[in-house]
């Protein structure tokens, strides 16, 4: 046995003892595909450093394979073009496309409920690790995963090709899906987006589903399993856990505004600004205020609207409590404390108590029942 094949073994134990692993057809598909093919390199980060960098890890390099094995997620690009393989020092950038933790990838092929026979369109191919797991589990020919940058797509079909699959493979606009291929029985997302875009909806069969992040520029996650009802129209429920993925470039934060504190009305809070850092509260805050980037440590919280300017931000009040100053055409504090208040009277609950319903006309996130509080999404 080959040290790859008995670390692979040995992580697929370790998925199943997690709970990562209840179905045997997705055990099957981890001991056969070989991670290591699809990440020949990585970065990995340097600790302490500062501003954040990365050092690159090469195929045989000091840990490569032990890594590659780990139940983590491997970076393999910065800035969407930096490469470790370019790299001759020490890098700075932003992680623009990664090889996610195996335990996340089957536990959402799995989530997804696939059956044999169904056609699967996959958005964000990245490395092409997942596209081979659900090739190995449903056949080549019912797998079409979609990537937009042109050199990810390439390496990944090298990669894929290698370990012996051929689903199809497409460059383009994951946002706009694959309409040569349609329809499809399943939908899974490996980024996160503000919305479900439409094309999605009229390419998933009725009755089919959609795996999918949600996120906002205050980087809030929620996996969201919909079931569409016909074309243009889904509805569905979040899942427990906590799930989180880069976000689509066209779906991306524009580029950040200095940020000044500026003067402006203030007043005493309804809430304590710390909730709005807990997972749950922070996407409540950012359903309400979906334009805001959110900046800040516990009790003294920043808002900044990118799409008008306005301003919230909070501060300890010396006679107890705390204030906020907000200015600009939103009134962005109010906007999140009545979202938090609502759910904190429907009991705070964590994500899988909260639903979506989307038509042609919008899209809603609701707690509890879809005429229970609720916020639109930015569509």
């Amino acid at each position: 046995m080959s040290d790859a094949t008995a670390l692979r073994a040995a992580l697929v134990r370790q998925l199943e003892a997690d709970g990562d692993l209840p179905d045997p057809a997705w055990r099957a598909a981890a001991e056969a595909v070989p991670r290591e093919a699809f990440v020949r390199t990585y970065f990995r980060a340097i600790p302490d450093s500062f501003p954040p960098a990365f050092e690159s890890v090469s195929e045989g390099g000091d840990g490569w394979l032990e890594a590659v094995y780990r139940n983590e997620t491997l970076i393999t690009q910065l800035d969407g073009e930096l490469l470790p393989s370019d790299s001759k020092g020490p890098a700075i950038g932003a992680p623009s496309s990664s090889s996610t933790l195996p335990s996340l990838v089957l536990r959402m092929w799995h989530q997804l409920d696939v059956e044999a026979g169904h056609r699967v369109l996959e958005i964000g191919t990245g490395t092409g690790y997942s596209t081979a797991l659900g090739a190995h589990r449903l056949g080549s020919q019912n797998v079409v995963s979609v990537e937009v940058d042109p050199g990810v797509a390439e390496r990944a079909k090298g990669a894929i090709t290698e370990a012996g699959f051929s689903p199809t493979l497409v460059v383009g606009d994951g946002l706009l899906g694959a309409p040569d291929g349609a329809p499809y029985d399943r939908l899974i997302a490996t980024c996160s987006v503000r919305h479900v875009p439409m094309p999605w909806l009229y390419q998933v069969k009725p009755g089919g589903k959609i795996l999918v992040t949600l996120t906002g520029w205050s980087f809030r996650f929620g996996l969201a399993l919909l079931t569409v009802t016909g074309p243009g129209r889904a509805t569905g429920r979040f899942l427990p856990g906590y799930t989180s993925f880069m976000v689509a470039r066209p779906h991306d934060r524009p580029p950040r505004q200095s940020l000044w504190p500026m003067p402006g009305e203030e007043r005493p809070t309804r809430i304590d600004p710390e909730l709005i850092n807990d997972w749950t509260g922070g996407w409540v805050a950012q359903l309400a205020a979906p334009s805001a980037e959110q900046i800040g440590a516990p009790g003294q919280q920043i808002l900044s609207d990118v799409a008008t300017g306005s301003q919230a931000r909070t501060a300890v009040n010396p006679d107890g409590g705390w204030i906020v100053t907000q200015r600009g055409p939103l009134r962005l504090w109010d906007q999140v404390e009545t979202a938090v208040l609502e759910w904190q009277a429907a009991g705070s609950p964590h994500q899988e108590g909260f639903g979506i319903t989307i038509t042609e006309m919008g899209q809603r996130v609701w707690i509890g029942t879809e005429d229970g509080p609720g916020w639109d999404l930015p569509i």
